[in-house]
């Protein structure tokens, strides 16, 4: 049996398929909240090679990745690789994934929204966030674009 009849075509990390013909390192970006960096990472600390087809994993291998990446602390993941530092609620670092990363940020923009911060008031009137200019920027946040009104007649050439 060859290398190529062995692959899985699709393998599951952290409740994720991921396509099997592609480098793991590279295939775990689909997952949401998983870059790059963070792939590199949780590879090197399954003692995996990076370059290493996502199908040819075994399943040791595969509960180990979904092991670091369920709880990068407990392999101490240095808190600047988190993408949650200093959660609002307990404090600590964490490190949020999938759907849990959308539901995260939706309670937060309400958290702001209701204590009436600036990003908050800036989020109900779907205006910047961070200081930039909307003179002429984000005009289809501020509603329907209004154009020049044409004097009546002034399409056919008649003044």
């Amino acid at each position: 049996m060859s290398e190529e009849q062995k692959i899985k075509h699709i393998i599951r990390v952290a409740n994720t398929d991921l396509i099997g013909r592609k480098a793991i390192a590279v295939a775990m970006k689909k997952i949401k909240g998983i870059d790059v960096m963070f792939s590199n990472m949780a590879c090197k600390i399954a003692n995996i090679d990076v370059n290493k087809k996502a199908g040819l994993l075994n399943t040791n291998e595969v509960a180990k990745l979904n092991d670091i990446i369920s709880n990068p602390g407990k392999y101490n993941v240095p808190a600047w690789m988190m993408n949650r530092r200093k959660d609002y609620e307990t404090g600590n670092d964490k490190h949020i994934i999938t759907g849990d990363l959308q539901f995260t940020k939706e309670q937060d923009i309400r958290r702001l929204k209701k204590i009436k911060s600036y990003r908050g008031i800036r989020h109900s009137l779907r205006l910047p966030l961070r200081g930039q200019r909307t003179k002429s920027n984000f005009r289809r946040n501020k509603g329907k674009a209004v154009g020049v009104k044409r004097r009546k007649g002034a399409k056919s050439g008649r003044v």
